[in-house]
C-alpha cells in the first residue's frame, strides 16, 4: 500500500500498470486488502461463464511485480470478481438475464493456483455472471441494477441457499422497460452507490433512497436517461469512518 500515493478526492492518482507489471489486454477485476497471508481465509474467484475457485490466501505469500497466476481461465472466459471468505459466507452469483444463485462457500473445495474451478452457476445460452458477492449476515441487502437505470434492494434471506452447479432463481424481472443487470451488491443501509452510464452521467444514490422489494421485481428508477443512453457500470461507495467524536460524542 505505501508505494500508492495519498492524493485528495480530485487527485489523479498513479496508474495500475505502473504499480503492478500488467500487459496491454489486461484488466484489473479487484482488489482485495489483507494484513497477512492467513491460511484459514481463502480466496474466491468467478468468471463470466459461471466458473468459480477457492484457494488459500496462504498461496499469495510470495508475490512478484509481475504478479503470479491466480486461476486457470480459459480464452473464451474471463475473471470477473473475487472476494475474501473465512467463515460461514454465502455466495451469491448475479447474472446478466436477471437470475440469481446461492449457495455456502464450503460447496467448493480449495484449489491450488492454476486449476480452473467448478461450475459455479449453470448458465442459460446468451447469459453470462455480472457480479459475485459473499455474505455473512442475513440482514444484508442485495442491491441489483439495470441497463436502463432501475434499481432495487432485496433481502439476502429472500435467496434460498441451494447447491452449486445450479441455474439459480429469479432475481430480477428483466424487461425493454428496465434492461438486463449489469450488476448486484451486498449493501447496508448507509452505503452510497455510484451509477455510470455510457454517455458519462454518473449519479450518487444513497442505498436507503433504493426501494427494499422480493426477488423477481423490475425495481424503481435511479436515473433518467436518453434513448441511446445505458448504464454500464455501477460500484458501492463504502461510508465513511466515524470521527471518535462522532462514535462517542462529549456530554457536558
Amino acid at each position: 500500500m505505501y508505494e500508492i500515493p495519498d492524493v485528495g478526492s480530485a487527485g489523479r492518482g498513479k496508474a495500475i500498470v505502473n504499480l503492478a507489471n500488467l500487459s496491454a489486454e489486461e484488466k484489473v477485476r479487484a482488489l482485495l486488502s489483507v494484513k497477512d497471508f492467513d491460511a484459514n481465509v481463502s480466496v474466491l474467484m468467478a468468471t463470466r461463464k459461471g466458473t468459480v475457485k477457492k484457494t488459500s490466501l496462504e498461496g499469495f505469500n510470495n508475490p512478484t511485480q509481475r504478479g503470479i497466476i491466480a486461476m486457470g481461465v480459459p480464452e473464451d472466459d474471463e475473471l470477473i470478481a473475487a472476494e475474501l471468505v473465512s467463515g460461514q459466507e454465502t455466495v451469491l452469483i448475479g447474472t446478466h438475464d436477471g437470475m440469481c444463485i446461492r449457495f455456502p462457500h464450503t460447496d467448493i473445495r480449495a484449489m491450488g493456483r492454476q486449476a480452473y474451478g467448478v461450475i459455479g452457476i449453470r448458465l442459460d445460452e446468451g447469459d453470462y455472471v455480472v457480479s459475485m458477492i459473499a455474505s455473512t449476515n442475513e440482514n444484508d441487502m442485495v442491491l441489483s441494477v439495470t441497463e436502463r437505470g432501475f434499481g432495487k434492494r432485496t433481502a439476502v434471506e429472500e435467496y434460498r441457499t441451494q447447491g452449486r452447479g445450479g441455474k439459480g432463481i429469479i432475481n430480477v424481472k428483466t424487461t425493454e422497460k428496465n434492461g438486463k443487470v449489469v450488476a448486484i451488491m451486498r449493501v447496508q443501509e448507509d452505503a452510497d452507490v455510484l451509477v455510470m452510464t455510457a454517455n458519462g452521467k454518473l449519479i450518487r444514490v444513497r442505498s436507503q433512497d433504493i426501494r427494499a422489494v422480493g426477488r423477481a421485481t423490475q425495481g424503481v428508477r435511479l436515473i433518467h436517461l436518453d434513448e441511446d443512453d445505458k448504464v454500464t457500470a455501477a460500484t458501492l461507495v463504502e461510508p465513511e469512518a466515524k470521527t471518535e467524536d462522532e462514535v462517542s460524542p462529549t456530554v457536558h
